[in-house]
């Protein structure tokens, strides 16, 4: 095979630089092809090397004489959509600080509604957090709970009980922040010590200094190992010499604006995405246009492998 594109995500730091370089479909196959096999690209049935570029842009295997395109076994696989509308939807996902609404990504690379949804939310999937993450040193956990104020309800709708911690009508999402570091957050039942213990001991190093507000579920801490210190938030505390969880409610705060400014409305059913998507922005920060759009480039190759399901059938 000849040679091919070399990937380079340096030169992708606007939209504007990503569109006039991914200018052919075909330019964007052999930026995938280079990406995964280099010049040597592997049959994704059989396994073998040295497969050849056909005159359509498939290739072709020399062992089992089967044909594959570069999108088999990437999240582009069983997708007609142009290769470089997949590109800028996931560009735009990953630079747009507060997100993108499938409405506004729809009109940006011109395609139904409904299309960039389905776009939208497979994007997020290559966002999921990573359950080895280990938190260490200064660690802020606190909780939240995601639904609509009864307020703003008419008097007929309301639900009774659902101030405070209610679960009836909001969802907790539980959250931990490391300072000057990564966060960890997801959807829990409910905010009791027997639910967030376990997930503090799973993802924070014991010995860490965590910082809390006064919620009884946290006050085992100290018992499993952790340096624990916590704010008064009922009696208006929220820093004292460095005690605080402003690092946590700063992630809440752009988590919300991120809702409720672009979503507008999270269904229960994914509102985890919706928060791995809050998780990666905040954890990729530091990172330029370029980088993001290169992490997620990557993993939308690796995301899955068909080749042995393939093989059995």
């Amino acid at each position: 095979m000849a040679k091919t594109y070399t990937p380079n995500f340096n030169k992708f730091n606007s939209l504007f630089e990503l569109v006039i370089y991914f200018d052919t479909e075909e330019k964007c196959r052999k930026f995938i092809s280079a990406h995964r096999w280099g010049d040597n690209v592997v049959c994704q049935y059989c396994g073998e090397q040295h497969c050849y570029e056909r005159s359509d842009g498939r290739f072709k295997c020399p062992h089992c004489n089967k044909s594959f395109s570069c999108r088999v076994g990437t999240i582009f696989e069983d997708s007609n959509l142009p290769l470089r509308k997949w590109f800028m939807a996931m560009y735009l996902i990953s630079s747009h600080k507060k997100g993108i609404s499938s409405v506004q990504l729809s009109k940006d690379i011109n395609v139904t509604q409904k299309t960039a949804w389905f776009l939208l939310h497979k994007i997020r999937t290559l966002m999921a957090q990573d359950d080895s993450v280990a938190l260490c040193g200064e660690v802020e956990c606190d909780e939240m709970y995601l639904g609509g104020k009864e307020r703003n309800k008419h008097q007929n709708r309301r639900t009774e009980g659902t101030q405070g911690r209610s679960t009836k009508t909001k969802s907790p999402i539980f959250g931990m922040v490391q300072r000057d570091g990564n966060a960890v957050a997801m959807v829990v039942e409910d905010a009791k010590a027997s639910t967030l213990i376990p997930i503090i001991k799973q993802f924070v190093e014991e010995g860490s200094m965590v910082y809390t507000d006064e919620l009884s579920a946290y006050h085992s801490l100290a018992s499993e190992g952790y340096i624990h210190r916590f704010v008064r938030h009922s009696e208006r505390e929220f820093s004292r010499e460095g005690i605080s969880t402003n690092c946590i409610e700063g992630f809440w705060g752009h988590f919300v604006r991120m809702v409720f400014g672009t979503y507008h409305y999270v269904s229960r059913k994914y509102l985890q995405r919706y928060i791995d998507e809050a998780v990666y922005r905040y954890n990729t920060k530091e990172a330029l246009e370029g980088e993001r759009f290169q992490d997620l480039f990557s993993k939308s190759l690796s995301v899955c492998n068909y080749s042995m399901v393939k093989m059995a059938a």
